[in-house]
């Protein structure tokens, strides 16, 4: 499974942006998808994830700022991000789960895309 993430740029705080992330086969219906970002010199970390069946999960920090959707007849997985923040500046991933679920460990994550960086400034 290939995964092709874009949407990033460069955007002013406050502003919004849509990320998107397609996968070659539509079997990945049945899977979690989640994003991730690093931000330079920093750990990646987990961003936002969704189930197959549409449950959502967010890390404290983009809580009611970013938004993950999916639409598994286009094979694609959404993050919609508003009120961004300098912090936000980071190369976000996007990430099939091994199972129908999400969660934020990593570890659990079989697909990886190759990134899309966004950044914010002030």
């Amino acid at each position: 499974v290939q995964l092709q993430a874009s949407g990033g740029g460069l955007v002013q705080a406050g502003d919004s942006l849509r990320l998107s992330c397609a996968a070659s086969k539509r079997t990945i219906s049945n899977n979690g998808m989640a994003w991730f970002r690093q931000a330079p010199g920093k750990e990646r970390e987990f961003v936002s994830g969704i189930s197959w069946n549409g449950g959502t999960l967010y890390a404290d920090f983009v809580k009611g700022r970013f938004t993950i959707s999916r639409d598994n007849a286009k094979s694609t997985v959404y993050l919609q991000m508003s009120s961004l923040k300098i912090e936000d500046t980071a190369v976000y991933f996007c990430a099939v789960h091994l199972w129908a679920g999400t969660s934020s460990q990593q570890s659990q994550y079989k697909y990886w895309g190759q990134g899309t960086l966004v950044t914010v400034s002030s």
